[in-house]
C-alpha cells in the first residue's frame, strides 16, 4: 500500500500539540532514558516501541476502565487503547526528532458484531515511511517493530470490508480524538468509536 502524507510538510510530523505533548516534561524525562543506552535512531524507534507496546497495557485487555487520550497521560497512568498508546508513541519518537505520523484501520470486532476504527503510527526512518502497531500483543496478536515488511498486529480483510486508510496524519483524526474526549469510561467508549473514518478534506 502507498501511504500518503496529509500535508507534504514533514516538520508537521515532528510538531507538539495538545495530543502529542511532547514538551512535556514526562515525556521528555521518558525519551531521555530510553535515548541513554542506543546507538541511532533506528535502535531509539524500536526502544520506544517496545516501551509503550510492552509496558503501557491496552486498557480493553487488562480491564481498566480509565480513558486516556494525551501522550503524556498515557504515560504517566500506563493505560490506553490502541489510539492513546498510539499517541505516546509518536511523542516519544517526535521528542528525539522522528518524524511520526498517525495512522488507521477499519477492522471487525473480534465478534464480528461490526466495524471499528484501529489506530497505530507511522516512522519515517531511512528515507521512507514504515508502518508500525504498538497496541500491545495478546495470543493470536504478535506485532513487532519492522522496517523490512510490516509486522502489524493485523491484516485488514478487504473482503469481510476492512479497511488499510493508507492517509498519514501529523495529528489525530478529528473523530477519533472527540471520542476519546467524550468518553465517560472505556465502555462508554466503546460505543462511540467511529466505525469508519469520514474525509477530513
Amino acid at each position: 500500500m502507498q501511504l500518503i502524507q496529509q500535508t507534504p510538510d514533514l516538520s508537521a510530523y515532528l510538531a507538539a500539540d495538545e495530543v502529542i505533548d511532547h514538551t512535556h516534561p514526562l515525556v521528555r524525562e521518558t525519551a531521555a532514558r530510553l535515548a541513554k543506552n542506543v546507538a541511532d535512531s533506528y535502535a531509539y524507534a524500536c526502544a520506544a516501541y517496545e516501551f509503550v507496546r510492552d509496558t503501557v497495557p491496552h486498557s480493553a485487555d487488562s480491564g481498566d476502565p480509565r480513558v486516556t487520550w494525551r501522550a503524556s497521560d498515557v504515560l504517566e497512568q500506563t493505560t490506553g487503547i490502541c489510539h492513546a498508546k498510539a499517541h505516546a508513541l509518536a511523542a516519544l519518537l517526535r521528542a528525539e526528532d522522528i518524524p511520526t505520523a498517525l495512522c488507521y484501520q477499519r477492522l471487525l470486532h473480534d465478534d464480528g458484531s461490526g466495524f471499528v476504527v484501529h489506530g497505530l503510527v507511522a516512522v519515517r526512518l531511512d528515507g521512507a515511511w514504515h508502518r508500525q502497531d504498538p497496541r500491545g500483543n495478546k495470543p493470536g496478536v504478535d506485532a513487532q517493530f519492522s522496517l523490512d515488511g510490516e509486522r502489524l498486529a493485523w491484516i485488514p480483510d478487504a473482503a469481510a470490508g476492512e479497511v488499510d486508510y493508507p492517509e498519514l496524519h501529523a495529528s489525530p483524526h478529528p473523530s477519533v480524538l472527540a471520542s476519546l474526549r467524550q468518553a465517560a469510561d472505556r465502555p462508554h467508549l466503546w460505543d462511540t468509536l467511529p466505525t469508519e473514518l469520514p474525509a477530513t478534506r
